[in-house]
């Protein structure tokens, strides 16, 4: 049954938004007639207008649709967390009082009722949650997911369940921002990490990881919790009884029961055998390096495993995962040079990112553009993105994107610049990046990172890069 069916019109402020436009698409494919507002025009808003809904990105009451303004009763509004106060189209549907609902909880209406995986953690959800949906799509289990990013596998941020199944198991990532992922009562959750952010919203650490705590509480009777050795364990301490906990990482000098050795990087795969409490699986290579996917894959098998897939299963699977978008991944490779971008925008991520990089082409020189992502997350961060940073050869940074917020007096990119200690540090706009690109190749390895516009250089470096190294055509 769809939960939703006494709304034939969906409306959705902020349509553009990854975990927006998954939803979007899953009431296209279920018959709804879906509509929506963003701010800019991206490839993401123009793969949906393909696709057949309507997008418009002046915030105008005249411009929503008339279907959504002359049926307020058979219409379910959507509302990202990024739309700000002032919005005058969502004060308009407050005022004429129309059903709105945040994202989350739209998704817990959807997640109602199915066997559901839910994948927490302040960073590592949205590469765990797809290979957790591309283990289970590729053995043949019927399932649904919502992901954070564009599975390249799936080529898509949706995947859906095949007719005719309404229990089919669902993935999503539950997002702990806002506490949005208290919507969810899932089957089995991972949590990939607890490490202070959002601090905008939760004030201090342990105010995060007390709401992770409620969100493990509500995981179902006889369900499973994988849980990252890295994390705040005390989370552990919250799950009803009943609830089995399975704690991995990437040796067992850790102490967790999942784990994996042999870890060995060679040309852009890493391999390595599992080891956990359902069985070893030897032999697997993972296309999508680094260290940090390693670990995520563990917890990704561990939930195929409690879902009946086999070993071999297992293996085919894992070799043929290609990642998600700008997630380590590789825009282009030429001989000993490489350019590779990552979404990468908290200091443990790209400690993680940057390291793998290091492991992959020692002693190969290494240019990071980095573009800060929010004023409350560098104020809070600083110092740790600095040394984060530090682990190149230059930095380059950018000014920061400002998303949702106001700029805060004192915060700018150079508190983090000021304090990394790479040989070679500068602030430039975009245009310099690119004019830099072109103009000198003191590099070997290029990563831009960052979770902000960022991206909108990647198509740009891509052809500078290709023609420089490849002799590419433009």
């Amino acid at each position: 049954m769809n939960p939703v069916a006494a709304f034939p019109n969906v409306y959705f402020l902020g349509i553009g938004g990854i975990g927006m436009s998954a939803l979007a698409r899953w009431f296209q494919a279920n018959g709804h007639r879906v509509s929506g507002y963003d701010k800019t025009v991206t490839p993401l808003t123009e793969a949906l207008t393909a696709e057949g809904i309507q997008i418009h990105y002046d915030d105008a009451v005249a411009s929503i649709p008339v279907e959504v303004r002359a049926n307020r009763a058979q219409t379910l509004v959507v509302l990202t967390p990024a739309i700000p106060q002032d919005h005058r189209e969502w004060a308009w549907l407050r005022e004429q009082g129309y059903d709105i609902r945040k994202r989350s909880q739209v998704l817990g209406l959807l997640t109602a009722g199915h066997y559901t995986i839910a994948v927490a953690g302040t960073h590592g959800k949205t590469t765990t949650s797809s290979m957790v949906a591309h283990l289970l799509h590729h053995a043949g289990v019927n399932c649904s997911a919502f992901l954070g990013g564009i599975a390249v596998n799936l080529e898509s941020n949706l995947l859906l369940a095949r007719p005719g199944d309404p229990h089919a198991p669902v993935v999503v990532e539950a997002d702990e921002y806002d506490r949005s992922f208290l919507t969810l009562h899932p089957d089995i959750a991972i949590v990939t990490s607890t490490d202070a952010d959002h601090l905008d919203i939760y004030g201090n650490k342990e105010a995060l990881v007390d709401s992770f705590r409620q969100f493990v509480a509500q995981i179902k009777p006889g369900g499973t919790l994988i849980l990252n050795h890295t994390a705040d364990q005390s989370i552990a301490e919250a799950v009803a009884e009943g609830v089995r906990i399975i704690r991995y990482g990437l040796s067992p000098d850790q102490g967790p029961e999942l784990y994996a050795d042999q870890i060995t990087a060679q040309g852009h795969q890493f391999r390595f055998d599992l080891h956990g409490p359902l069985g070893d699986v030897p032999q697997l290579a993972l296309a999508v390096p680094g260290y940090h996917n390693v670990e995520n894959m563990l917890a990704a098998c561990v939930v195929a495993q409690l879902l009946q897939v086999g070993a071999e299963q297992l293996q085919r699977a894992v070799a043929a995962y290609r990642g998600v978008k700008r997630r380590f991944e590789f825009i282009v490779t030429a001989g000993e040079k490489v350019y590779v971008d990552d979404y990468a925008h908290h200091p443990r991520e790209i400690d993680a990112f940057l390291r793998s990089v290091r492991a992959l082409y020692p002693g190969k020189r290494l240019r990071v553009v980095f573009q800060p992502h929010l004023f409350t997350r560098t104020r809070d961060f600083a110092p740790g993105f600095a040394e984060s940073l530090s682990l190149a050869d230059e930095v380059v940074m950018l000014d920061i994107y400002p998303a949702r917020e106001l700029p805060l007096e004192g915060v700018t990119s150079e508190l983090i610049l000021s304090q990394i200690t790479a040989p070679q540090k500068s602030l430039q706009t975009k245009a310099q990046v690119l004019a830099a690109a072109e103009a000198d190749d003191t590099f070997d390895v290029l990563a831009t990172v960052g979770a902000g516009d960022i991206d909108q250089l990647v198509p740009r470096l891509r052809n500078i890069l290709d023609i420089r190294w490849n002799g590419a055509e433009a």
